[in-house]
């Protein structure tokens, strides 16, 4: 999704940035991040493509500069009750070295989905921290009670004028290189790094496009610029945890409406492809927040060649249990794997007459288990070149006459069926025709899978359960559910209990064709 910002030429709310950043104080923890040209990446997107290695700071993130901008400039006063603040892991590293660096006290409450690395990261620096709650919100609303209560002085992430001026040196930095960009791409979050970036160059250098980039599960800019205001989002997606933010920040979004251009989302796929572009190109693994602006970067090029484009690699500071996820899911996020549910005849020969339809295409995986007497289902896993190879593929089905559906894009597939074994109800008189099949998550903490079930209680019947960390800070639930009641809101209203979100799939044709 794309969305274009009508900007009224006026600077009213980022004009005084322009002498924030100027004086800001950042390099005392900070380095002029590198640019590097992603040699790869622009081959094979036809655009010559940078990145501002903002993964190369010392805490291996951007978010040292607005943190160490702030606290410099508060007063000695303010100093000497000690600081708070609430991060899911890099603004915490940056609040940490900036109070060791300048001698003072302070506490960080992350959420307890905060990934290990980044904890122990900030533990290391000589921060005390608190884990409270499942994500970024829950813990500033802690952070905000801990400091009435104690008289700390709170840093907040990224709604803060002196935090988006530190982040806004990257923006100084990115016109001194000396670089005609075409476009900037910046990844946003609370939108404290777009807001800082942009407040510098739109009113220095009207002519390159400046862009902002949000995951599709947490895209709380957008859906302020689509209402004219502010809005808290329900629920957001944590496995891009550095951008997972649920309500843009009020400083921020003034500045983004008068300077940026447009704003668009990615998806999860998209991004973990990203991670291995950056990678590819440099030989550093990105968090996957980190990557989020290529992920655009790249969306948006496919429209244009030979323009220089730049994206922020914002932060490597992956927990390592993503890798398992990133690899699996970026093949899907390229469009060069492709999921396909054939159907074929329960008869000696069959995988073998399938095998010579993909000739010599690769296959990445083969699912199957015999479910009736006369047809069965294979989930394939398919990696092609080209879209075009994909489409040869599929007319070499038809002709065949094989039945298939493209599962590519099919959460329930890609989440569980290709990692599940089992097979169907075994007797549909027995209760099949009542099962209800339901798809959520929960955040990943000691105890979560044991708490969901407690609160499910006993009253249904579970006729199936498919659990999956991906090493993030959610996992994902495949649950089918016996619900022999004419009243079929008494099962939701019951989930809803659970504190768990869940959407029902009972009618998902990959659910259908393997489980139901």
């Amino acid at each position: 999704m794309r969305l274009k910002i009508k900007k009224t030429g006026k600077f009213k709310n980022s004009k005084k940035y322009l002498k924030l950043i100027e004086e800001a104080s950042v390099y005392d923890v900070a380095i002029d991040s590198p640019t590097t040209h992603a040699i790869n990446l622009s081959l094979k997107e036809q655009n010559n493509i940078y990145l501002k290695r903002e993964d190369l700071q010392p805490i291996f993130s951007f978010k040292n500069r607005g943190a160490y901008n702030k606290i410099v400039n508060l007063s000695d006063k303010q100093k000497s009750f000690g600081i708070i603040a609430a991060s899911a892991g890099n603004h915490a590293q940056g609040v940490a070295l900036a109070c060791k660096r300048l001698n003072i006290s302070c506490n960080i409450v992350m959420p307890v989905t905060a990934p290990e690395n980044k904890l122990n990261a900030v533990k290391r620096l000589g921060a005390k921290v608190t884990l409270y709650g499942e994500n970024l919100a829950d813990a500033l609303v802690k952070a905000g009670e801990i400091s009435k209560k104690y008289k700390y002085t709170f840093v907040h992430p990224f709604d803060d004028p002196y935090t988006i001026a530190g982040q806004g040196t990257i923006g100084k930095e990115i016109l001194e290189d000396g670089i005609n960009y075409d476009a900037i791409f910046v990844p946003v979050g609370g939108g404290g790094l777009l807001a800082g970036i942009s407040a510098w160059v739109r009113q220095n250098n009207k002519k390159i496009k400046i862009i902002g980039v949000e995951v599709d599960d947490s895209a709380c800019l957008t859906e302020a610029l689509k209402s004219n205001k502010r809005v808290l989002l329900k629920r957001v997606g944590l496995f891009a945890d550095g951008v997972a933010v649920s309500q843009v920040g009020k400083h921020n979004l003034d500045v983004i409406k008068e300077c940026v251009d447009e704003v668009m989302t990615v998806n999860i796929d998209e991004v973990c492809a990203a991670v291995k572009d950056i990678f590819e190109d440099t030989r550093v693994l990105s968090e996957p927040s980190g990557a989020v602006a290529l992920a655009g970067l790249k969306l948006y090029s496919k429209r244009m060649q030979k323009k220089n484009l730049l994206a922020l690699s914002s932060g490597a500071n992956v927990n390592f249990q993503k890798l398992g996820f990133i690899v699996e899911r970026s093949e899907l996020g390229e469009n060069r794997e492709k999921i396909l549910s054939i159907k074929i005849p329960e008869e000696p020969g069959s995988f073998l007459k399938l095998a010579k339809v993909f000739g010599k295409l690769s296959v990445t995986e083969f699912n199957y288990r015999k479910s009736g007497k006369r047809d069965a289902f294979v989930l394939v896993g398919i990696r092609t070149s080209s879209e075009k190879s994909f489409l040869k593929l599929k007319e070499r089905l038809k002709k065949l006459k094989y039945k298939f559906n493209d599962y590519t894009d099919n959460d329930i597939s890609n989440d569980h069926l290709r990692h599940m074994v089992g097979g169907r109800m075994t007797s549909p008189d027995e209760s099949g025709h009542n099962e209800r099949i339901f798809n959520g998550e929960f955040p990943e903490k000691p105890g979560a899978l044991l708490g969901f079930l407690k609160n499910f209680g006993t009253k249904w019947n579970i006729s199936l359960f498919h659990y999956r960390n991906i090493g993030s800070a959610y996992g994902n639930i495949l649950i089918g559910i016996e619900d022999p009641n004419k009243n079929k809101s008494l099962l939701t209203k019951h989930l809803d209990k659970c504190g768990t979100p869940f959407k029902e799939e009972s009618n998902n044709r990959a659910y259908l064709d393997f489980l139901k």
